[in-house]
């Protein structure tokens, strides 16, 4: 592989189609987009593997969506790992890069220096929350916190809340090639099954905590080509999923060549904050003048610092607050 079809794919989400069994899905590929978001902050290795998971599911589950603006996950829950909340926001105009950002906030007092990081989140919700900017309603749909992995979790909000079979394949950690610093590299596929027509579900689901799973949602035709992707998905190996040594391209023919895939154009992804001093000082508007007055720093200055790009700002406490002097 040369140096530069390596470039031409890291920080890439690729769509596909299988013709024959009637399956779309992405692959996704973060290396500089995940190394600069785990480099705001020194998070322990629990917390980046869970912040590198959700990344991963925000470039896949961002790309599918049709985004005048913001697509947001959300994991909130009553262990160590209070919140990892990531946001993709849609190119601004054709050909234009995608952007994420992720942040964590966590008790470093109560992590388990061992295990499996998904354990440090508890109890809790999984929520996909999608803002289409002005005059548009937000929208919010949660899942509880379940199957013991995020990708799990994001499966269960696609069977029940939009109930479409959906399967994530995913692997992250850090990577280091010759010549190279070790950093941050993940990759991934996501498959949804697409069938002509759904058929009508009734009473609760029949997986955990009785919420729907695939066989819930499929008609028999649709059931069996389900089945055949999922196992054709369960060969990808680690090293093919993470790159770059295996280009997307090479890995869905390895995967699914007698399926007929079909690949459309890949989108372009970066890391993006959306953090300013304007936006800052509106977020500080609702408070009086005696709020700011408890902010204000012995050097007679409020500052701020964005929890997603290490931003700091610093702000005259006469200009903040809905009672600001003007």
């Amino acid at each position: 592989m040369t140096l530069g079809s390596k470039i031409a794919w890291d920080d890439t989400v690729l769509p596909f189609q299988l013709d024959r069994t009637g399956t779309r899905g992405r692959v996704a590929r973060l290396d500089g987009v995940l190394q600069t978001v785990l480099s705001q902050h020194e998070y322990p290795p629990s917390i980046e593997a869970l912040i590198a998971e959700m990344s991963l599911l925000t470039a896949l589950i961002g790309q599918t969506i049709k985004l005048r603006w913001k697509l947001s996950l959300q994991v909130r829950g009553d262990g160590p790992a209070r919140l990892i909340a990531t946001d993709y926001y849609g190119p601004s105009e054709d050909g234009s890069s995608a952007r994420i950002r992720a942040y964590a906030s966590y008790d470093a007092e109560r992590l388990e220096p061992t295990g499996d990081p998904f354990d440090q989140i508890g109890k809790g919700y999984f929520a996909i929350l999608i803002d289409q900017g002005e005059g548009m309603v937000p929208y919010q749909g949660i899942t509880p916190i379940s199957g013991g992995s995020l990708s799990a979790c994001a499966e269960t909000y696609f069977a029940q809340s939009e109930q479409i079979p959906t399967r994530f394949a995913l692997s992250y950690g850090q990577s280091q090639q010759p010549g190279e610093l070790l950093h941050w590299r993940a990759g991934g596929i996501m498959l949804q099954q697409m069938p002509e027509a759904s058929p009508e579900v009734s009473g609760g689901g029949s997986g955990e905590d009785g919420l729907l799973q695939a066989e819930d949602v499929l008609d028999d035709d649709s059931a069996e080509a389900w089945s055949h992707v999922n196992i054709l998905l369960d060969t990808a190996e680690d090293i093919e999923l993470i790159g770059p040594s295996v280009q997307p391209t090479e890995l869905l023919v390895r995967l699914f060549h007698e399926d007929g895939p079909r690949v459309f154009d890949a989108q372009q992804v970066e890391f993006g904050c959306t953090c300013s001093p304007e936006r800052v000082r509106q977020s500080l508007s609702i408070y009086s003048a005696k709020d700011i007055g408890h902010m204000v720093t012995d050097d007679g200055i409020v500052t701020a610092d964005c929890q997603f790009c290490g931003a700091h700002y610093e702000f005259d406490p006469d200009t903040l607050g809905f009672e600001a002097k003007k």
